[in-house]
């Protein structure tokens, strides 16, 4: 039981308002639905371009001190290709202004507000766009707590743990976390 804490606060833990989908599924959902590594059958492409950056970085600093001219060019293309796959995901219509919420957000699971119980131990789906990259992550989790908060919106606490997480997809998630806590850590030092 101590291991499973543990684990579960390995991972640095933030407040941030993200667009959030969700919806209680179950378990035959999440066999048929495995993630899959083609970029374009799921959601995953700002985390697959990160991936290729992060690879892409060795090679260019080799590159930069033979040809620095090459290298600004390629920095361009990359620009060009960020900005695609901004607009790749920009397009996607399944979010709206209204499903923008605060949440408490972590990788390895969040809490959100909802407006009725959702039972501990239900699996759901959950479709996240991240701001920072706009990245959009679909995950899967299993309800660990669902609590009576009071508030006359969203009167309840729901917290998920994922299950099955794409390592990219957790990668991407571990970053954009980190970032928000290195700007929310910037914010306080600044008042």
């Amino acid at each position: 039981m101590a291991d499973d804490f543990e684990e579960k606060r390995r991972y640095f833990r933030v407040h941030d308002t993200i667009h959030l989908l969700h919806r209680v599924i179950d378990a035959n959902h999440i066999e048929r639905s495995h993630v899959t590594n083609d970029v374009l059958s799921n959601y995953s492409l700002a985390a697959a371009l990160d991936v290729l950056n992060q690879e892409a970085a060795a090679v260019v600093s080799r590159l930069e001190r033979r040809d620095p001219e090459i290298v600004e060019y390629l920095k361009i293309i990359d620009s060009k290709i960020n900005l695609l796959s901004q607009a790749l995901v920009g397009q996607d219509n399944a979010f709206s202004e209204h499903d923008k919420q605060q949440v408490n957000l972590s990788a390895s699971g969040l809490a959100f507000s909802n407006d009725e119980i959702i039972p501990v131990g239900s699996l759901v789906e959950l479709r996240m766009l991240l701001a920072s990259c706009l990245a959009v992550i679909v995950a899967y989790g299993r309800v660990v707590q669902c609590k009576d908060i009071g508030n006359s919106d969203h009167p309840y606490e729901v917290c998920v743990e994922y299950i099955n997480m794409n390592d990219n997809d957790r990668e991407l998630l571990i970053k954009h976390v980190v970032k928000k806590q290195m700007q929310q850590f910037r914010d306080n030092r600044a008042h």
